[in-house]
């Protein structure tokens, strides 16, 4: 994939990622079961993206409104090491972020999908939009992914940035 160089220059800067996770790290949709059990799907080439940069010494970290056992499950096991759910102002925890990784929100890359994104997308140097986020998070987004949340976005993300900031590839999981 060719990448615009504005874009490169801000990938290569990224030493802290952060996602939303339902539409992003999912499709969307919330399955429950009939006692109230939350289901998520994830994509095992998002999990293979997140691996690869997690290797290179970029910190993943998830800050989403809503609280589930299967995403931290699934969080752990990629080893994302920042792992915030049930946040509904999500400004305070990416503050808190930037103290605890010590880096600047010109370091900082977000991907987001919808309305609650974008104050915090606002804040950092590299704003993501998945393909099938709302029209006002893809209007200030400086990139937007080419695959849908959930179906491949976060690994175009993990591309990105494997290829702006010259990561090889590791072939083992």
């Amino acid at each position: 994939m060719t990448y615009p160089p504005h874009i490169i220059e801000k990938a290569k800067r990224v030493k802290l990622l952060i996602l939303d996770v339902d539409g992003v790290f999912t499709n969307g949709q919330v399955w429950l079961s009939s006692n109230g059990d939350e289901v998520k799907v994830f994509h095992t080439q998002d999990g293979y993206g997140i691996k690869q940069i997690r290797r290179h010494n970029i910190t993943v970290a998830i800050i989403s409104g809503r609280n589930s056992k299967s995403c931290d499950y699934r969080m752990k096991e990629l080893g994302v090491e920042h792992i915030h759910q049930g946040i509904h102002d999500k400004l305070p925890v990416f503050k808190q972020l930037l103290e605890t990784v010590n880096v600047t929100g010109d370091d900082c890359a977000y991907v987001g999908d919808d309305i609650p994104d974008m104050p915090l997308m606002q804040r950092v140097g590299l704003k993501i939009a998945v393909a099938n986020a709302t029209a006002p998070v893809k209007a200030i987004a400086d990139w937007e992914t080419i695959k849908e949340g959930g179906h491949g976005a976060v690994r175009d993300v993990c591309d990105l940035l494997i290829h702006a900031q010259g990561m090889p590839l590791d072939y083992v999981t």
